[in-house]
């Protein structure tokens, strides 16, 4: 049975379902996005502590108070828990949403949803996925010292 086949309370049940893909896609969309500004504060805020003692040990203004290595630790330490919080947020959303368009061919195939209804990817996928690069390149930098 097709769309245009069902009286109208199947219509109305129709569409109000197929809004309810959409509102649970976006609601993906914005749990990602959480996770990717949490993600965010911490590898910037790793880098920059890292950043900004470096200069500090570098200009001689830290003197013996704070171990060499500390600040490249603890930069580390929280660039790594933004990106793995980020790798954790990606698989979920991706496994998630996978899950979500199998339910929706399904609910397609017995014509209970518009077919003429988009269901597109997301750009907050393709930025949180960004991101992550980013903060790989900023354990190398800490790891190996690049731009030191």
């Amino acid at each position: 049975m097709s769309f245009d086949d069902m009286d109208n309370g199947t219509r109305m049940a129709s569409m109000r379902t197929t809004a309810a893909f959409q509102r649970t896609r976006m609601a993906s969309d914005r749990t990602l996005m959480a996770s990717l500004r949490t993600s965010l504060s911490m590898i910037g805020f790793g880098f920059t502590i890292f950043s900004f003692f470096r200069t500090l040990a570098k200009d001689d203004l830290l003197g013996n108070q704070v171990p060499n290595h500390a600040p490249a630790l603890f930069g580390l330490a929280l660039v790594m828990l933004g990106v793995t919080t980020l790798s954790i947020a990606l698989v979920a959303d991706f496994r998630y949403n996978a899950s979500l368009r199998r339910q929706r061919q399904t609910f397609l195939e017995a014509g209970l949803l518009r077919a003429d209804d988009d269901f597109p990817r997301s750009w907050a996928w393709v930025i949180a996925f960004l991101l992550l690069l980013v903060g790989l390149m900023a354990m190398l930098s800490i790891l190996f010292g690049f731009g030191s």
